[in-house]
């Protein structure tokens, strides 16, 4: 399979970083409604936390990276076969999915912020706490976080349904090309 995208299909760096950030995404909205529901004496009430900010950070990079790779590998044109309407409700879809997503995670950069302290990530290094002590930060942020993430996974899902549609009742390639199989 070839690195880059081509015409007819996605190459390997997108169909992995495609997959990494839904896996990612998934997990973070699992863990974050776990974690929440975890009493003052779980052995986990600071594990989790971190191990979400730190996941949470490495996806920021995982999307920042993935924006970069559209501009050296654009996505495959949109099938023959999609409508007008089809195409623009893909770039509408697709563009809420990528900026739900980054204000999802800057809200969680500001809650984690809030109070001037930085983030460790995994232990290794701390991600520096530029912005803090604004009004009602945390909470604020707090709930656009919240319900992003709400509207992130519910789309995603959409998203998935989608594909499968297009799939198994279309019959067209737009699954399979993020799979990294030839139509």
């Amino acid at each position: 399979m070839q690195l880059r995208n081509s015409s007819s299909r996605y190459g390997a760096v997108s169909i992995f970083m495609h997959w990494s950030v839904a896996l990612a995404v998934f997990g973070l909205f699992a863990l974050g409604l776990w974690m929440v529901g975890l009493d003052y004496y779980s052995p986990w009430r600071k594990e989790a936390p971190d191990l979400h900010k730190s996941i949470g950070l490495t996806l920021f990079a995982v999307m920042l990276l993935r924006v970069v790779w559209i501009w050296f590998s654009p996505a495959p044109p949109a099938l023959a076969s999609y409508s007008r309407a089809t195409q623009i409700g893909a770039k509408l879809g697709h563009g809420f999915l990528y900026l739900g997503l980054f204000a999802v995670m800057i809200a969680g950069y500001l809650i984690s912020t809030s109070e001037g302290v930085g983030i460790p990530v995994f232990g290794l290094f701390e991600v520096p706490a530029l912005i803090s002590n604004l009004p009602d930060q945390a909470d604020v942020a707090g709930v656009v976080h919240l319900w992003l993430a709400w509207a992130v996974v519910v789309f995603a899902g959409l998203h998935g349904l989608i594909a499968l549609k297009h799939h198994f009742i279309d019959r067209d390639a737009t699954l399979v090309r993020m799979l990294g199989r030839k139509a």
